[in-house]
């Protein structure tokens, strides 16, 4: 029989797993207390949080609400990275600590319900975040309507120049 500290991990765990849009699967044996704190602090900069847990726990709660696929990740010690906002945030900060360390070592990853392994880790942390896409949406947006005003007011200017000229020959 299960124990109330097991029930009630696997209930927040389950609550965790739910609201995330994305989850990194990662091994982080090999890091000290000091790397880890410092890898803890770059996540809560991001509002990335960083949770490590058993396996069979993470497996129950992945079973209670319907996520498959995790067993390949599910083996030795596994923390787990979440983000509730950018699903690409803890991809770029688990990148950026590996510029200096030589973990974590992403096992796999869930992002919105899609599982890949850790593999494809390099590509999803070279994705551009939200905002940046949308930024890019909007110059893409803008740079037709601005070639369109250009153009419109183009024949209009020129006319104005033209009148312009004639006016200062009938004024000389």
């Amino acid at each position: 029989m299960p124990s109330n500290k097991n029930i009630e991990a696997v209930k927040n765990l389950t609550e965790k797993l739910d609201k995330a849009k994305a989850i990194y699967f990662t091994d982080y044996i090999g890091l000290d207390v000091v790397s880890i704190t410092k890898l803890r602090k770059e996540f809560v900069a991001k509002d990335v949080e960083f949770t490590i847990a058993k396996n069979t726990l993470i497996k129950l709660a992945a079973k209670d609400i319907g996520m498959d696929g995790l067993d390949d990740f599910l083996n030795g010690p596994t923390a787990m990275a979440l983000s509730y906002d950018e699903p690409t945030d803890p991809a770029k900060v688990i990148k950026n600590f590996l510029k200096d360390f030589d973990k974590p070592a992403v096992k796999g990853m869930i992002l919105d319900g899609q599982v890949f392994q850790g593999e494809e880790f390099e590509k999803i942390a070279n994705l551009p975040s939200k905002e940046q896409l949308l930024s890019k949406l909007v110059g893409m947006l803008n740079s037709p309507m601005s070639k369109l005003s250009s153009t419109l007011g183009s024949p209009i200017s020129g006319l104005l120049g033209a009148l312009e000229q004639l006016n200062s020959k009938k004024g000389s």
